[in-house]
């Protein structure tokens, strides 16, 4: 295991895995937020039901905990071989061309870079925010609703949020691209890409300007 993920082909299976387990927590995530528009029995009605699952066996929040496992894992495993990638890749020309013209594949690299510390940040403050309740200005545990909805009347919260959403819209769109791509995408497939990350992009940021806007109270 540890020669195959040493190689180049066994660091891209690592993201492209740990990409998919991420992909799929990310669709769902923003689904269930969107509960939010159906009022706080329902939001907070699904996190009761994610912190009962299975209970009896692996006890209160047991399988929250888990999931939460496997996410830190993949974010840590994705970023390791991002940076490993992008090392190997940059030891392997280590002298920059003289005259060297801006191409897509550039700005696209570049964009995933900035992108994915902008989204580990996010991540840290989200969890101290939504999750722990820590930085959150109502803070109350299972009251998901009154947290979101204390969290998104402030505008600089908002901002940052979008900031953060939007940079996950771009590294979505270049991600799955990529993936298509390895696979013998065509145009189409880019046209999936970007379709994918505008309505992740846009599922996302439709909460916190409803309650902004006072649409959710």
């Amino acid at each position: 295991m540890a020669l195959l993920t040493d190689t180049t082909v066994g660091k891209k299976a690592v993201m492209a895995v740990t990409g998919i387990v991420l992909l799929i927590y990310v669709t769902a995530h923003m689904l269930a937020n969107l509960k939010a528009f159906l009022g706080a029995g329902s939001l907070d009605g699904y996190g009761r039901w994610l912190r009962s699952i299975l209970e009896p066996v692996f006890g209160h929040e047991g399988i929250l905990w888990m999931v939460r496992a496997v996410l830190v894992a993949s974010v840590a495993l994705h970023l390791i071989a991002a940076t490993a990638l992008a090392r190997r890749a940059h030891a392997a020309r280590p002298v920059d061309y003289r005259h060297r013209t801006r191409v897509q594949g550039g700005y696209a690299a570049r964009t995933m870079r900035w992108g994915g510390v902008i989204i580990a940040l996010f991540v840290v403050y989200h969890v101290l925010d939504l999750t722990t309740g820590t930085l959150n200005p109502h803070g109350v545990h299972g009251e998901i609703y009154r947290n979101v909805t204390a969290d998104f009347q402030h505008w600089y919260l908002v901002l940052v949020y979008t900031v953060a959403v939007v940079a996950l819209g771009f590294h979505l769109r270049h991600g799955v691209w990529s993936a298509l791509r390895s696979l013998g995408g065509t145009a189409v497939s880019r046209r999936v890409a970007l379709g994918y990350a505008v309505v992740i992009t846009v599922g996302f940021l439709s909460v916190p300007y409803a309650v902004l806007f006072g649409v959710i109270r």
